[in-house]
């Protein structure tokens, strides 16, 4: 290929979805890509060939992040480029605390992650027949800060307000709290508590569709990578247990706190050139 036509493959790989292009499937495999030389210039290559070129090209084969369809571009942009310095110089002339917080579900049944066997033989991970689950709230700041609460029951507004209050009695200043749009956070009950409190607590909410831009999603993911290395719960008090003791090992390790706001979506919150 020439190089205006290898420029233009390249591209068209970054810029689009194969279905995008009249083939099948929607990630990028050696084989579409020769397909795809093939459908525009008649050229067939083997797949050894092809990974030649797209090494050439700069690319490599990655796990590719999801995005809602949902999600709003000019809805992020708004908020890297105004709501979030807005939020930040506020908290900061206000001599207040940025957190980000975030809801999640652990139950007896999950498994995540991969362990090594036979080849051939899948292993086997036995576990309680019996299915409960726990919940728990947390919030993080690029301080090293962690704060949460472990749950039985089901997340609803009465919980969030519970959540609000153990949260501000840990502060002697004001805290500027970022979460999702769930529909409890932005409920009529919530709101009362919220104007009852408005000189300790103010709530602000990312973009829809949009849990990349959240570090505690990070603190989301970390627990349920964490809890089936130990995962010995036969009931519901013991993994409610096991939660709080993974919350209670990351307050004591503020640098892996500070580290989820490092993620390559999250990282602007650590921008010193926003306010």
């Amino acid at each position: 290929m020439s190089e205006a036509e290898q420029a233009a493959i390249r591209q068209a790989v970054l810029d689009h979805i194969p279905s995008d292009l009249g083939l099948s499937g929607q990630l990028w495999t050696r084989r579409q890509i020769d397909e795809l030389i093939f459908k525009l210039y008649r050229v067939r290559f083997t797949e050894p060939g092809v990974g030649k070129y797209l090494r050439r090209w700069g690319l490599t084969f990655q796990r590719p992040d999801k995005r809602a369809v949902e999600q709003d571009p000019e809805a992020v942009r708004v908020w890297h480029e105004e709501t979030w310095p807005a939020i930040r110089a506020r908290a900061k002339a206000e001599n207040g605390e940025v957190l980000f917080g975030d809801q999640v579900g652990i139950r007896s049944d999950q498994v995540t992650g991969r362990t090594w066997g036979t080849e051939g033989v899948t292993p086997v991970i036995r576990r309680t027949g019996n299915r409960f689950s726990v919940n728990a709230m947390s919030a993080i700041s690029t301080r090293g800060r962690m704060h949460f609460m472990v749950f039985a029951e089901s997340f609803d507004a009465k919980v969030m307000c519970r959540f609000f209050a153990r949260l501000v009695g840990h502060f002697d200043h004001k805290v500027h709290l970022v979460f999702d749009r769930h529909s409890a956070h932005r409920s009529k009950t919530v709101r009362s508590w919220l104007a009852d409190h408005q000189d300790q607590i103010e709530l602000h909410f990312l973009p829809s569709y949009s849990p990349e831009l959240n570090p505690d999603e990070l603190v989301n993911a970390d627990l349920k990578r964490s809890l089936p290395h130990t995962h010995q719960a036969r009931n519901q008090a013991e993994l409610a247990a096991e939660t709080r003791r993974f919350f209670h090992r990351r307050q004591r390790q503020p640098h892996i706190i500070r580290g989820y706001f490092g993620g390559p979506h999250v990282r602007y919150t650590l921008d010193e050139r926003t306010p």
